[in-house]
């Protein structure tokens, strides 16, 4: 994906689509057996906030997989498995498909993800909706609305339908589902709470690799527009295992491909514009016309690549429409069902060549990824990064002076376990409450809705405030455009311009530098790692304050459990600390986002108080934390890994 041709990408509509008709004469089912090489995948097609790109010739790639039929087929070992016609609302005939439990349907930190594959065999998504319709007490949905969208990735147009006929079997009475199916995850909460809905499915595997062989994802978020507590999401666990029957309506696919309601009986559809309910909250939350005189200045310049995933769809209405941007800002601006063959984490390795750009001689400014759904950023300056650790410090620190929605100050401020400690000298700086929870954006809900938070941050690229209850890669973006335009709205042209750099390093020169580095190894062999998490809890509960690790002196080891201040729920078993005298942390964790094996992360901090200091290189100041962090844990000798597959 080079630069020059990232603004260029072909629009149009899927010649291919399959249709999913229920009958209660004939339930059919995906198959994988019509697979054909070198078959087009299209880009979403063509709605009006995308219509200013240039075509350039679709990707080839062996993706049509699927045949005729859906995934939802009776399967019973009962001596009877059609399906039942059961009572119906106003309307419409709802059948009752016999289905068997399909193992391995738990929840993970966010949601259900799996290989495509895995989703498209029969009935696999329709267990987990219907599991889920089963675990919500009736008046959270029962002639309620809900929301549907998703990134865009592969099988979200299929899945869309499934879940709008289980959600109208089920007796749900209205769905707003964004166009071509596409919301992204921050959009979903926006749009939810703006519309006062009961909750909302997110189709999405996040940062994930989307298409055919990779992977596919669900989540439901609640009527405060936050990810659904555990406490729902191990009764949905609880069901996928006993159950025994889908509902679904005998409707046909909903066209979504342009805005309006369909009605069926008492049940509607609504398509919905993905960009309008989320770009109109956040023009009340920042300073549009400062971030426009910044961004229209002759001495700024601006990039943004949206990694061909869902911000691709709300790049050009308000970086381009609202803020003045250049067209040619944003790379890789059309979603694509397998994002251009990309990986659409926005880090250092995933969106190299943003990072190629803002390091090359005279590059831009700033630059900003965002991820496969929306929820996560990067943010850079000129030959400069800005660990996720200290964008949330800096947006803290800078909140109440540079955007609007603090003015009148920040409520409190929270980050998860691994992330560095930069946000707790900001809090104690600023005598603001302080919160550390586990990883996860639904332990921050609780907090926001209790009024106890209101900027967070994980270090896993993810950053937002109590707007809405999701991390938010587009608000992350423009926070720090804010805090840049703030700094140099009274500069004239031709003066310097206060740069990301500055603001960091003036950052540092007020509450010291929190060096910071998570090394992860992807898809390891699960037992392999689970043996080395046991292993490193063993020496936790073994250790005591005083022993001696190197040169390093133990404060403390442990298991982190947290008990939530606002309900009282402990969640516990959140990742293995080693904390030493000097403010030093070494953190393990297994990743709970993937779709296939297991992710090691291990997370090192040294905190520097000295700024003649602070120009290091992260790698070079932590490299002997790092490596008693590798010879601790004896990662190699359990999951024969010799290097990480991403370092940040």
């Amino acid at each position: 994906m080079s630069s020059t041709s990232l603004a260029s990408v072909s629009v149009c509509v899927c010649c291919n689509k399959s249709t999913m008709a229920f009958s209660s004469s004939k339930i059919n089912t995906f198959i994988l057996s019509s697979f054909k090489p070198q078959q087009t995948i299209h880009p979403l097609p063509s709605i009006s906030y995308r219509s200013s790109f240039k075509p350039q010739k679709p990707l080839l790639l062996p993706l049509r997989i699927r045949s005729a039929p859906t995934s939802i087929r009776a399967t019973s070992s009962s001596s009877s498995s059609s399906p039942a016609t059961i009572a119906e609302p106003e309307g419409i005939k709802i059948n009752s498909i016999p289905t068997k439990p399909i193992e391995g349907q738990k929840t993970g930190t966010s949601g259900l993800r799996k290989k495509v594959k895995v989703f498209m065999q029969e009935n696999y998504l329709a267990n987990w909706i219907q599991a889920l319709f089963n675990s919500l007490p009736p008046e959270d949905y029962k002639n309620g609305v809900l929301v549907l969208g998703g990134d865009g990735r592969y099988f979200n147009r299929e899945a869309a339908q499934i879940i709008i006929k289980i959600a109208a079997g089920n007796g749900v009475g209205k769905i707003l589902v964004g166009q071509e199916g596409i919301l992204s995850t921050p959009a979903v909460s926006a749009v939810i709470r703006k519309q006062k809905a009961n909750g909302g499915f997110i189709m999405s595997a996040s940062h994930n690799p989307g298409g055919p062989e990779y992977d596919w994802g669900i989540k439901f978020n609640y009527s405060s527009g936050q990810p659904a507590p555990e406490s729902i999401t191990d009764k949905i666990y609880g069901n996928t295992l006993s159950i025994s029957e889908i509902k679904i309506a005998d409707i046909p696919d909903v066209d979504l491909s342009k805005t309006g309601v369909t009605k069926f009986g008492s049940f509607s559809v609504e398509v919905i514009d993905p960009v309008s309910d989320y770009l109109e909250l956040l023009e009340s939350v920042f300073d549009f016309p400062l971030i426009r005189d910044l961004i229209s200045r002759p001495d700024f310049r601006f990039t943004f690549d949206a990694m061909h995933a869902v911000t691709g769809a709300y790049a050009k209405p308000i970086f381009v429409d609202k803020l003045g941007a250049s067209p040619d800002s944003i790379t890789n601006g059309i979603p694509l069902e397998d994002f251009g063959h990309g990986h659409p984490d926005p880090n250092l390795t995933y969106a190299k060549d943003l990072v190629n750009i803002l390091y090359a001689e005279n590059g831009p400014d700033f630059g900003a990824a965002s991820d496969g759904d929306g929820d996560r950023n990067m943010i850079l300056g000129r030959s400069f990064f800005v660990t996720p650790s200290d964008s949330v410090a800096v947006i803290a620190a800078n909140a109440s002076g540079a955007i609007p929605y603090f003015k009148d100050g920040v409520k409190g401020l929270a980050r998860s376990m691994p992330t560095s400690g930069a946000l707790d000298r900001v809090a104690e700086k600023l005598n603001l409450p302080f919160f550390e929870v586990p990883t996860g954006w639904k332990f921050f809900g609780n907090l926001m809705d209790a009024g106890k938070l209101s900027v967070c941050g994980e270090e896993s690229f993810g950053t937002g405030s109590d707007h809405i209850r999701e991390k938010d890669g587009i608000w992350a973006v423009l926070a720090w455009l804010s805090i840049i335009a703030h700094r140099n709205k009274d500069k004239k042209e031709g003066e310097k311009l206060v740069s990301v750099a500055d603001v960091v390093k003036e950052h540092w020169a007020t509450y010291g530098r929190n060096f910071f580095s998570r090394y992860d190894y992807e898809e390891c062999e699960s037992e392999g790692a689970n043996k080395m998490v046991a292993y490193l809890r063993e020496i936790a509960s073994k250790s005591k304050t005083g022993d001696k690790y190197g040169s390093y002196v133990l404060k403390f080891a442990d298991d982190f459990t947290y008990t939530d201040p606002v309900d009282g729920s402990v969640v516990s078993k959140q990742g293995v600390r080693f904390v030493f005298t000097d403010g030093s942390r070494i953190i393990y964790r297994l990743s709970g986002t993937g779709s296939a094996g297991a992710t090691v992360r291990v997370y090192i901090e040294q905190f520097e108080p000295d700024a003649s200091k602070h120009d290091l290189d992260a790698q070079i100041a932590l490299k002997p934390l790092i490596d008693l962090a590798l010879s601790l844990s004896k990662l190699k000798d359990f999951t024969g890994r010799e290097k990480p597959t991403v370092i940040t």
